[in-house]
């Protein structure tokens, strides 16, 4: 680690947050003829690669400045008056929850600029496509970053524009019913969840969630808690996504091209259960107790449902879709990350934070795949796959087919990668869930959920043996192998799902000191 002044971390946070709005802004504007290089769109997908590369960097940085002695301390914080009347602050800080959020999404945002800079998609105006997708990046790590429940409503609400947008006209088959429903589903939550963050604000008098969580609850009565948690728990509910309010999420994934696709699973969804973390466990802890056998129980039926819907999809015969498979994986992956949330125990929340990143760089390599699969034969439909690999991507595609393997086994869990921790940590908490809440009942769900990790490798395998394993036919023409600019894209995700896997202290070494604080009643 590197010894950086306050000052300068506190920079760099603002950069990470505001440089990609400012170079949305400039995505917009005419490029000087000098960088326009062989045409304007090539141009502007160059300075997508550049902001989105000057983030990340400035978000590496921000890591390895950040003291790792005390990572339950709020770092780089700004707390600047905005609105003197609602005692309504601009206040940034990050600790060892949300510095791992921080950097993963700088990442997948960085991977999908340079993806698109070689493979731009197919489209209307790219000027738009970059800076739709740096607005988006802008909304995320502000979620990830701001300290006052109205800031975070902001910042959370951010992205629904822009991701709206990259799947209403860069998207696929149906991109535009699976835009509105997108849109419907996450305002309709998002509008009943501005009351309970209104209802917090109000009665505690303050919106500084540092000083909320501190107060843990005390300023709030039961009935006040209640009603906060099931406002805001429906909001972030739809985000995550929960079963029953996870619909919207297979036609969405489906539609959207293949960088939208990579964002929403690795980033998006993880604002949901960061907001469980971050807001209701810490600010509302009664509240959230009376909700945390029912959450555990929409989690594991979540985690089923997924993983027979994807059971269902992977058959032979099925009219499956690979990308539809994924989204509905991530249903029963989330489950797990909520599973470990309501167990309101340190071994539980920090699975979930773990599951949170692991999900993040798998799924998102998953999609990455799917999307190379589908411009070498024009179909992500698992019966058109099989036949155009001849069931045997290995033999047609070696690397490709190794790559798709590698993030199954990891989605699945497998030990050693960074799939395992996550849901085990989830599953382990569930076994001596916190004080008050009853035993019987989270063991009831452990063991649910343990069922659901068969299932969840039992339709992963099903996927493999159709796409990637068979005989190879005589003068079989080859498929296309993984490009450079591929592996540049993919490359880190498979590193970082690797080193996650064999040193799950790395991450675990972050969140653990900040979740004790936060469970015991605060955040300095």
């Amino acid at each position: 680690m590197i010894d950086i002044s306050e000052s300068v971390m506190q920079f760099l946070l603002a950069f990470i947050v505001v440089g990609p709005l400012l170079g949305a802004a400039a995505a917009l504007l005419p490029a000087p003829p000098g960088l326009k290089g062989k045409s304007p769109e090539q141009a502007v997908l160059r300075h997508g690669v550049t902001v989105t590369g000057a983030v990340l960097i400035a978000a590496i940085v921000l890591a390895l400045g950040f003291d790792h002695d005390q990572p339950s301390r709020m770092q780089a914080t700004t707390d600047i008056s905005w609105i003197p009347a609602l005692d309504v602050r601009i206040h940034l800080g990050i600790d060892g929850i949300s510095l791992p959020l921080v950097v993963l999404t700088a990442l997948l945002t960085f991977l999908c600029a340079l993806y698109s800079y070689f493979k731009p998609p197919a489209g209307p105006s790219p000027k738009a496509f970059v800076a739709l997708l740096l607005v988006l990046e802008t909304g995320t790590l502000a979620t990830f970053a701001v300290l006052d429940l109205l800031l975070f409503f902001l910042a959370f609400e951010t992205v629904l524009i822009p991701m709206y947008f990259l799947i209403a006209r860069w998207g696929g088959e149906g991109r535009a019913a699976a835009a509105w429903k997108f849109i419907l589903y996450t305002l309709l939550g998002s509008v009943v969840m501005l009351l309970g963050l209104l209802l917090i604000g109000l009665r505690a008098g303050t919106f500084d969630m540092v000083a909320l969580a501190t107060d843990n609850g005390r300023s709030l009565s039961a009935s006040v808690q209640v009603i906060a948690v099931l406002a805001i728990g429906i909001g972030l509910a739809v985000k995550t996504p929960m079963w029953p309010l996870h619909s919207w999420l297979p036609d969405a994934h489906t539609a959207a091209p293949t960088v939208g696709s990579v964002l929403l699973a690795g980033v998006l969804l993880k604002m949901g259960t960061y907001g469980f973390v971050r807001i209701l466990l810490p600010v509302t802890p009664g509240g959230f107790a009376d909700f945390a056998p029912y959450l555990a129980a929409f989690a594991v039926v979540g985690i089923i449902y997924g993983s027979l819907a994807c059971l269902a999809l992977a058959k032979q015969g099925a009219k499956g879709d690979l990308k539809r498979l994924i989204a509905y994986s991530s249903v029963g992956h989330m489950g797990f990350v909520l599973l470990g949330i309501a167990t309101m125990t340190p071994t539980g929340v920090n699975g979930a934070l773990f599951a949170n990143i692991a999900h993040g760089l798998i799924t998102g390599l998953l999609f990455f795949l799917v999307g190379a699969l589908k411009d070498r034969t024009g179909s992500t439909d698992l019966d058109t796959l099989a036949k155009e690999t001849g069931a045997a991507l290995y033999g047609r595609a070696p690397r490709l087919g190794g790559l798709l393997a590698f993030a199954a086994v990891a989605s699945l869990g497998l030990p050693g990668l960074a799939g395992f921790w996550g849901e085990m940590l989830a599953l382990f908490g569930a076994f001596e869930p916190a004080e008050g809440l009853s035993r019987p009942a989270f063991l009831t769900f452990m063991a649910i959920g343990a069922f659901g990790t068969l299932l969840t490798a039992a339709y992963l395998l099903v996927v493999v043996r159709r796409v990637c394993m068979g005989a190879l036919p005589r003068d079989t023409p080859k498929l296309a192998d993984v490009q450079t600019y591929e592996f540049a894209a993919w490359a880190p995700l498979v590193a970082l799902t690797v080193v996650a896997g064999l040193w799950p202290k790395i991450l675990l070494g972050l969140t653990d000191p900040a979740v004790q604080q936060l469970l015991a009643g605060g955040t300095r």
